[in-house]
C-alpha cells in the first residue's frame, strides 16, 4: 500500500509491499545495474529517491519505504518529471490534499500520465499560475475518469472535455471532425464517388457514436460546453445551415410602451441564403417534455418544454416585427463572423427545439407529443435527442446502401 504525506519541504510516498511478496525485491531492484523500481505502474523511484530515514522494519520484518517524491518550492510541490515519466515537471499546489488516488486510477493507471499524453506542456494543479486547473476542477475530473469498464477508445475524448480549458495544446475529438473534412476537401480532383460516400460515412459515424456518448454523460457537461457542441454536429446534420450566431440582441418594441426594451436571442441559425432561424439546445434532463401522469386524459407539455415554446415564440414575434432595420443591425454586430457583403433576411423565421429524450415514452404519450409537435410545426419544430439520432442513423443506413450501390457498379 501507498500513502502520501509532508514533512518540512517535501512530499514523500510511504510504500509498504504486499505481505505475500518477498519483502527483500526492493532492495534488490535498487541495488541492481538499472537501480529502480516501479510503483503502481504510476512511480518510478530510484535509491537516491529514498528519504534519509531510509527504510523502516518492524518486528515481523514489515518493511516500509519512504521516498522523496517533491520538493516545495514556493505555493508549488514540484514533482520531477522523471519520477513519473512525464515530459516535463509536475506543480501541485501545498494547498491540496494529496492522496493515492490523485496519481493512481483504476487499473492503476497513471492519472498524469495519460494526461501527458495529451499535451505538450506542464500540468498545474491550483494555485494563482496561468493555465493551472482548479482543484475543484481536477476532482471532477477524477469522478469522471474511466472506470474498469469505461476503458476504450472514448477514454481520451472524456479526459479532453475537462482539461481542454486549460491547455492551448490540448487535443480534442472535434479534431477528428475536421480531419475527417479536410480528406473530403483534398479528394476534389478524385472522382470516384466509392471514396466519397466512404468519408461522409466515416463522419456520420462518428458524429452518432460521440453524440451517444455524450448522452451518456450529460450531466458532466455544462450547459454552454453542451449547447456549443451539440451546435458543431448540427451544422452538419442540417447542412443548409452556415453559421450559428450567439448572444444576438433584437428589439422589443411591445413590452414596455415607454420604451423600447433589448433581448438577447442565445442562438442564432443562418442558412446559406442569409435567412434567419432560432435554435434553443437544451440539456437532455429526463422527464422534461411531456407529463408521465394525465390531466383529463391527456399527457401535457411539462414546464420545460412550455416555457422554451413561448419563449421561441417570442423572439420570432419580435424578429418579425423588426424587418428591415433587424437585419441590418445583426449583420452590423456580427459581420466578422459572416462571409464579406452577406444579407441577412428575416423572412417569416423559424425556431428548432433540441430537447430532452423520447426513449422512454408510452405509446400515448408518444401520440400525445406528436400532437404537441404538429401544433406548432408551421412555427417550430420541436425535435428530441432520439430524434437527431435517429436522423443520424438513418442517413448512415442510406450511406451505407449507397456505398453498396457504388461497390456493385464498379464490379
Amino acid at each position: 500500500m501507498i500513502e502520501i504525506s509532508r514533512e518540512k519541504n517535501y512530499l514523500l510516498l510511504k510504500y509498504e509491499p504486499f505481505k505475500f511478496t518477498d519483502p527483500n525485491w526492493i532492495d534488490r531492484e535498487l541495488e541492481a545495474k538499472a537501480g529502480e523500481i516501479r510503483i503502481l505502474h504510476t512511480f518510478f523511484l530510484t535509491k537516491k529517491d529514498l528519504d534519509s530515514d531510509g527504510v523502516q522494519i518492524d518486528f515481523n520484518d514489515d518493511r516500509e519505504y519512504t521516498f522523496k517524491i517533491g520538493t516545495l518550492e514556493g505555493k508549488y510541490y514540484k514533482i520531477n518529471k522523471t519520477i513519473l515519466r512525464l515530459k516535463h515537471d509536475l506543480l501541485i499546489s501545498k494547498e491540496i490534499k494529496l492522496t493515492k488516488r490523485f496519481f493512481v486510477a483504476e487499473r492503476n493507471i497513471s492519472v498524469f500520465r495519460k494526461i501527458d499524453e495529451l499535451i505538450d506542456e506542464a500540468i498545474i494543479v491550483g494555485g494563482e499560475k496561468e493555465n493551472a486547473i482548479h482543484p475543484a476542477e481536477f476532482e471532477r475530473f477524477l469522478k469522471i475518469f474511466p472506470s474498469t469498464t469505461e476503458i476504450s477508445h472514448y477514454a481520451e475524448t472524456r479526459i479532453s472535455r475537462v482539461l481542454k480549458d486549460y491547455f492551448a495544446t490540448m487535443s480534442d475529438p472535434e479534431a477528428k471532425l475536421n480531419r475527417y473534412m479536410a480528406k473530403k476537401n483534398s479528394l476534389k480532383n478524385n472522382p470516384s464517388n466509392q471514396v466519397l460516400v466512404a468519408h461522409e460515412l466515416q463522419k456520420f459515424q462518428y458524429i452518432h457514436d460521440e453524440l451517444s456518448t455524450m448522452l451518456t454523460e450529460a450531466d458532466s457537461y455544462e450547459e454552454k460546453t453542451w449547447q456549443k457542441k451539440i451546435l458543431a454536429f448540427v451544422l452538419f446534420v442540417f447542412p443548409k445551415y452556415i453559421a450559428v450566431l450567439e448572444n444576438v440582441r433584437i428589439k422589443d418594441f411591445y413590452t414596455r410602451l415607454d420604451k423600447t426594451t433589448n433581448r438577447f436571442v442565445d442562438l442564432m441559425l443562418v442558412d446559406a441564403k442569409g435567412s434567419i432561424d432560432i435554435i434553443e439546445v437544451k440539456k437532455p434532463f429526463s422527464h422534461c417534455i411531456i407529463s408521465s401522469s394525465k390531466y383529463r386524459d391527456n399527457h401535457t407539455p411539462r414546464a420545460e418544454l412550455s416555457g422554451t415554446i413561448m419563449q421561441a415564440e417570442k423572439y420570432l414575434f419580435h424578429l418579425s416585427k423588426w424587418g428591415q432595420a433587424g437585419e441590418q443591425e445583426i449583420y452590423k454586430k456580427h459581420k466578422k463572423e459572416l462571409p464579406e457583403k452577406f444579407k441577412l433576411k428575416i423572412t417569416n423565421p423559424k425556431a428548432l427545439i433540441l430537447i430532452g429524450r423520447d426513449d422512454n415514452f408510452t405509446s400515448e404519450q408518444e401520440f400525445d407529443f406528436e400532437i404537441i409537435r404538429r401544433k406548432y410545426a408551421n412555427m417550430i419544430d420541436i425535435m428530441t435527442y432520439d430524434d437527431l439520432l435517429c436522423r443520424l442513423s438513418n442517413i448512415i443506413a442510406m450511406m451505407k446502401l449507397k456505398k453498396l450501390q457504388v461497390s456493385r457498379i464498379k464490379r
